[in-house]
């Protein structure tokens, strides 16, 4: 019986730690973003960092930052800081991505493209 409820757990713990290997994706790690602004008032430029765990974008300052990217490597994601808010779409490969934005701030609608690094 100890064996049984032995090789159980084993094998669950397997089953476990295989589960969590899957579900990391191809683009996980730390990217570089550039925004650029082609049509309206907003900044001419941001530029920021994020990270992407499991598939899921975050950025450790932003409360209001939502991103995920899909096993075929389409983004999508949204900001809000302050009265600015701009949501991307887009596509990433192993290490470069590139995609459109959109948004407003203070009043002012705004729309560019975006590119991305992959740091390291």
């Amino acid at each position: 019986m100890n064996k049984r409820l032995i090789a159980s757990v084993v094998g669950c713990a397997c089953l476990t730690m295989a589960t969590a290997a899957e579900a990391r994706t191809f683009y996980d790690g730390s990217w570089n973003l550039l925004f650029v602004t082609q049509r309206g008032s907003c900044d001419p430029t941001y530029s920021f960092t994020v990270n992407i765990n499991d598939g899921f974008v975050t950025h450790p300052n932003l409360v209001k930052f939502a991103g995920h990217v899909g096993r075929s490597g389409a983004v999508h994601a949204s900001v809000t800081v302050h009265d600015k808010y701009a949501a991307g779409f887009g596509r990433l490969t192993r290490d470069a991505g590139r995609g459109s934005w959109s948004g407003h701030a203070a009043g002012a609608r705004c729309s560019g493209y975006w590119t991305a690094q992959r740091n390291g």
